[in-house]
């Protein structure tokens, strides 16, 4: 058995991986429809706020499972002084204001919104290397990135008028596509200051503070906001029984595949699995959730599309001119998990 497992290619495990997360929302949102068809009290113990907690306490068990060895005290106290404000603050943007912004986006708008207005994600951080970091990029991954982003804008501008629109500067913007943006620059924000004050902590103890630091701040903050009574349903049988489904599906599998998955491919193959994240993300809302597209969608899903098109182009001409690389180094590992939304 161990045999057929080690034959699998790494970009089958990061295809895998990117098929079960980009579904995350989709199965998030039918599963808080199923609790709200099974209320207690009149509450719906499936939650979004529940969710994202749970599913975060889900994910400390299976990163401390996979990255025990790397959590001893020797490697706490070797994490230099300057680098937990850094740590501090990428979990606070990455671990607890994202994905709560995402989980209200949800909340509030289509599914396949949400994942095409995320595709604002990648176009920040390529503008934010290039600016703060100064990294050198060719014209073709520059020209995705903004087709990109023009893709973004279509989706929201194009979107019919509702009742949850805000007006912003004369602009029309419903509030859950807000929310989904907002998420997506929090993201951005965080993996351009691991890129700079995060290169000497090793993945596993990145990933587990992160992930701890972002769940305390979350639950506290949701107390704060809706009072102690919002986690009244934390522990409900109903809740952990499809809770622990969708841990072991989308935490568990999604993060092992996407881990076995690094060891064996090069970033070009990275790039490219990342690149079906928005096509995968859409067939999962219609398959799962039957959400249709809509026009504006597939306006603003057609235009990223040419841009990651573009974009792999790029990818492409830089991995041909450039020494080959096998496989992820830790660096690069920690960046793509920074920026990859799981939970």
């Amino acid at each position: 058995m161990q045999k057929v497992i080690n034959r699998i290619p790494g970009r089958a495990y990061l295809l895998l991986a990117i098929i079960i997360f980009a579904a995350s929302n989709s199965v998030t949102r039918k599963l808080t429809e199923l609790g709200e068809q099974n209320l207690i009290d009149g509450r719906n113990p499936i939650s979004f706020c529940n969710v994202l907690f749970v599913g975060n306490l889900c994910a400390l068990v299976v990163l401390f499972f996979i990255y025990r060895r790397q959590c001893t005290l020797q490697t706490f106290k070797a994490i230099p002084q300057n680098s937990w404000f850094g740590l501090i603050l990428i979990s606070l943007l990455s671990s607890a204001l994202a994905p709560a912004l995402i989980f209200m986006a949800l909340d509030l708008t289509a599914v396949n919104n949400v994942v095409l207005i995320s595709r604002i994600e990648p176009p920040l951080i390529l503008a934010l290397s290039i600016l703060i970091l100064k990294d050198r990029v060719n014209i073709w991954v520059i020209a995705g990135a903004i087709i990109s982003f023009v893709g973004v804008a279509l989706t929201v501008l194009l979107q019919e008028p509702s009742t949850e629109m805000m007006q912003m500067g004369g602009l029309s913007i419903g509030r859950g596509e807000l929310m989904a943006a907002c998420g997506a620059i929090a993201l951005a924000i965080s993996t351009i200051i691991s890129k700079v004050a995060l290169k000497q902590i090793p993945l596993g103890v990145f990933s587990l503070i992160r992930t701890t630091i972002g769940t305390i701040v979350f639950f506290f903050v949701v107390i704060i906001l809706y009072t102690p009574s919002h986690f009244m349903d934390v522990f409900s049988p109903f809740l952990w029984q499809w809770m622990s489904i969708y841990g072991a599906i989308i935490v568990v599998g999604g993060q092992l595949c996407w881990f076995a998955g690094l060891k064996t491919s090069g970033a070009s193959d990275v790039s490219l699995a990342s690149s079906f994240s928005p096509i995968a993300g859409i067939l999962a809302a219609y398959l799962i959730l039957s959400e249709a597209p809509t026009m504006a969608q597939y306006i603003g899903g057609s235009v990223i599309l040419v841009g990651i098109v573009l974009n792999q182009i790029g990818v492409s001409r830089k991995m041909e001119t450039s020494a080959p690389q096998p496989s992820i180094n830790p660096v690069k590992e920690m960046e793509m998990e920074v920026g990859f939304k799981g939970i």
